[in-house]
């Protein structure tokens, strides 16, 4: 039983309830100290071996602005090339769960099922870092493999959970890294950092459609199996 006065346990479920992936963005700059307090929270993310195997490239001001414009540029009309396969599939429940949140975010800001250009659009809004002042790429050693990318979504999730506790919106994307070769070369990073995703955060537009639904989770049960013998 837990106890109703346990405040830590308390304040993580509220971040957790109430942290959602953010599509829209005022335009203002995060000041750089309030960044580098996430960053610092960040950094205490655990890893296998201690091993921290993240490196960030994050972008403000001017430099958010170069990135976008050459970001929108190259995809749209480059192949996808993510630097770890995307999955081969959705099926059964993953695939239901993938289009439920799919419908919800086309519904909110007015995309009409079977309106593949209108789709197509929104899609494309990733690549525009849906407008966020700021965005921080997240990058591992090839070396460290699968792990190395493991350690780093539990980088990621700390990172939007820090950034939720400072008032800053955030919305991790799995898109950018469909052009990993193009980012590497952009940042002029070498050869053996993998691309892993891109983290666009910003002030939320309170007012923006695509910031109005909430997605669902499974209930423990249909997720958890228990082992009693």
């Amino acid at each position: 039983m837990i106890s109703s006065d346990h405040t830590d346990t308390d304040v993580l479920a509220r971040l957790l309830r109430e942290r959602s992936s953010c599509r829209g963005y005022v335009d203002e700059q995060v000041p750089r100290h309030v960044i580098e307090h996430v960053l610092d929270l960040a950094r205490l993310t655990p890893s296998w071996c201690n091993t921290q195997p993240w490196h960030l490239l994050v972008t403000e001001g001017a430099g958010t602005a170069r990135f976008r414009d050459a970001l929108v540029e190259y995809s749209s009309g480059a192949e996808a090339e993510p630097d770890l396969p995307f999955p081969l599939t959705y099926s059964g429940i993953h695939r239901d769960r993938r289009r439920e949140c799919g419908w919800q975010l086309y519904e909110s800001v007015g995309v009409e099922r079977g309106d593949r250009a209108a789709s197509s659009r929104q899609a494309a809004r990733n690549f525009e870092l849906f407008g966020a002042p700021h965005t921080a790429i997240v990058t591992t050693e090839a070396e460290l493999g699968v792990y190395g990318a493991v350690d780093c979504g539990l980088y990621v999730q700390t990172f939007l959970l820090a950034a939720h506790s400072v008032g800053l919106a955030a919305v991790p994307q799995a898109a950018l890294a469909a052009h990993s070769p193009f980012i590497r070369k952009y940042f002029d990073l070498p050869e053996n950092r993998v691309v892993l995703c891109g983290i666009s955060f910003g002030y939320s537009d309170a007012g923006h459609p695509a910031n109005g639904f909430r997605t669902q989770r499974a209930p423990v049960e249909d997720t958890v199996d228990w082992v009693t013998d």
